[in-house]
């Protein structure tokens, strides 16, 4: 998935994952993923995906900051 965020590219198949985490199991409606990615040029980055009742039932891609991405680490061990 690629989504332009002010001016900026963020594209899963051109950056690197750094940590997935899923809760469910394919096919569960309240099931979703949440994957951080970091560019190249260092940008980070959440890919989230899920089941039409789960947090993200439209795949979407939002943008982070270096301690935004740290946080989420920390919470997800």
């Amino acid at each position: 998935m690629q989504k332009i965020i002010c001016g900026r590219v963020y594209d899963t198949e051109e950056s690197s994952v750094v940590k997935k985490v899923t809760s469910g199991c394919f096919g569960d409606p309240a099931g979703y993923e949440e994957t951080l990615y970091v560019t190249d040029a260092g940008s980070y980055f959440f890919y989230t995906n899920g089941g039409a009742e789960s947090r993200y039932p439209v795949e979407n891609i939002r943008r982070a900051s270096k301690g935004v991405a740290e946080e989420w680490l920390k919470a997800n061990g």
